[in-house]
């Protein structure tokens, strides 16, 4: 009989094909990845693609409210000195206040009651990074200065006055979150003016004799500072929950991490049978191949 030459053209065909699934087995199981290209499992890399943008959205956010926090610490432990000097100032403004003090005493408490609005304007001027934190939208711009040529003291908030024109934050699920406060709504808010508040009292006891306004004074800054307290715990307020976002963007990230790895991830033992298998069946068509090409034409006739 004549040798069908569509039979050696089926055997060399059947070795490539052979060969090549045995080495893109071999790959598979050294990489660990049964998924490589779309053409491998279409709806697999699809959907690995779409996770690996989420997983970047999830660590660009991670990254800017890493920043963000560090602002708004940075704010936070400000707006704590500045607590801390206005309850030193209403202590000492109490004590000016209350009969018992002599003029020079009176004189002493009023440079104390200077020095600490001094201290609280250079608070409300904290540079972070090159930003004005209290400035509002015009970081740029020295929120407060002082002059001190005229009796009361007067000092002035150059910021932005919109206490809404502050810089936010929106987390990977669209949350908005204010990262800082402007110099109004601490300082200079109506009727709890810090600023105005502490330059009064400067010259309430400044001659060695109490005015007749101190009381009143007292009065604007006692809820100066508790406007300062409630504008600081919305301010941590606003830190918890970007500390909570970031924490949930990174838990995303790792979880959406783990799905796509699953999604063009291998099975060794089942890949190792699969190879396995390859080999021998590449083996078995090469050793076919072998005898057929020692094979005579006579061979080959019954």
């Amino acid at each position: 009989m004549r040798v069908d030459p569509n039979y050696v053209i089926g055997l060399a065909a059947s070795l490539n094909s052979s060969t090549l699934a045995e080495q893109k087995l071999t790959s598979e199981l050294s990489s660990g990845l049964a998924v490589t290209s779309l053409s491998d499992n279409p709806v697999a890399a699809g959907q690995a693609s779409m996770l690996t943008s989420a997983i970047s959205q999830d660590d660009t956010f991670v990254q800017t409210a890493s920043s963000a926090e560090s602002l708004m610490q940075v704010t936070d432990s400000a707006l704590g000195s500045v607590v801390t000097q206005l309850t030193s100032a209403l202590s000492l403004a109490v004590e000016g206040n209350g009969g018992t003090e002599s003029a020079s005493d009176l004189t002493m408490i009023s440079q104390q009651l200077s020095g600490i609005r001094d201290q609280v304007v250079a608070l409300a001027n904290t540079n972070y990074q090159g930003t004005y934190i209290f400035a509002g939208s015009d970081g740029n711009a020295q929120p407060f200065t002082t002059d001190t040529s005229t009796s009361p003291a007067t000092t002035t908030y150059h910021g932005d006055p919109n206490v809404n024109h502050v810089n936010t934050i929106s987390t990977v699920n669209g949350q908005q979150i204010k990262m800082g406060l402007t110099g109004s709504a601490v300082f200079t808010a109506p009727g709890a003016d810090v600023m105005t508040a502490l330059n009064n009292l400067v010259a309430d006891f400044a001659s060695g004799t109490v005015s007749a306004t101190a009381s009143t004074d007292i009065g604007v800054l006692q809820t100066a500072l508790s406007n300062v307290s409630q504008q600081r715990l919305s301010l941590d307020s606003s830190l918890d929950r970007l500390e909570t976002a970031g924490t949930y963007a990174q838990t995303d990230a790792t979880n959406r991490t783990a799905e796509a790895s699953s999604l063009v991830a291998s099975n060794p033992a089942t890949v190792a049978t699969q190879l396995s298998a390859a080999e021998t069946q590449n083996q078995a068509l090469m050793s076919v191949i072998a005898t057929v090409g020692k094979q005579s034409l006579f061979d080959m006739i019954d």
